[in-house]
């Protein structure tokens, strides 16, 4: 016997959670710092000492001022959503300009440079991560900025008001 749909303890049923994929639209950043293995092998410690630095005193605060929040570390890069793409315009504006300053009184060999690129795209969200092919154009955009700085994506560049 095969019973009826929705009949329970009938043979051959499964019984299955249903997992529902959350999606958004968001502004993503992805950013990576320029030369780590070449820093690394000059000097390890100081290398990730200016890294977490970096991170606490200007990519931190300039996130969170900026609506943001950082979904993902990467050994020396980050991964960060924003609700609104001019806000991840203005902070990654706000951390080069900060990087230039950083920069300034270190001897050009030591000297750390960031490249960045943002999206706005379709996100999936699971737990605490986030994925997508927006995310993937992020990546691809940040891949192929110049170090010290941020390339956009046309849909970004459309968004912004100049």
């Amino acid at each position: 016997m095969i019973g009826n749909p929705g009949e329970s303890g009938v043979l051959g049923e499964t019984h299955m959670a249903v997992d529902v994929t959350q999606r958004r639209l968001a502004a993503i950043m992805a950013c990576d710092m320029v030369g780590y293995s070449r820093l690394t092998g000059a000097d390890e410690e100081e290398t990730h000492r200016r890294l977490k630095y970096l991170r606490q005193k200007t990519f931190g605060p300039r996130i969170d001022t900026n609506r943001g929040r950082i979904v993902r570390v990467i050994g020396d890069g980050f991964l960060t959503e924003f609700m609104s793409v001019g806000d991840a315009v203005r902070c990654a504006v706000e951390i080069q300009q900060d990087l230039l300053e950083f920069n300034y009184a270190l001897a050009l060999e030591q000297r750390t440079y960031f490249r960045i690129g943002i999206n706005l795209g379709d996100i999936i969200v699971d737990e605490n991560d986030i994925y997508g092919n927006g995310v993937n154009i992020a990546a691809r955009l940040e891949a192929m900025s110049e170090p010290g700085g941020i390339v956009v994506s046309q849909v970004v560049y459309d968004e912004l008001p100049n």
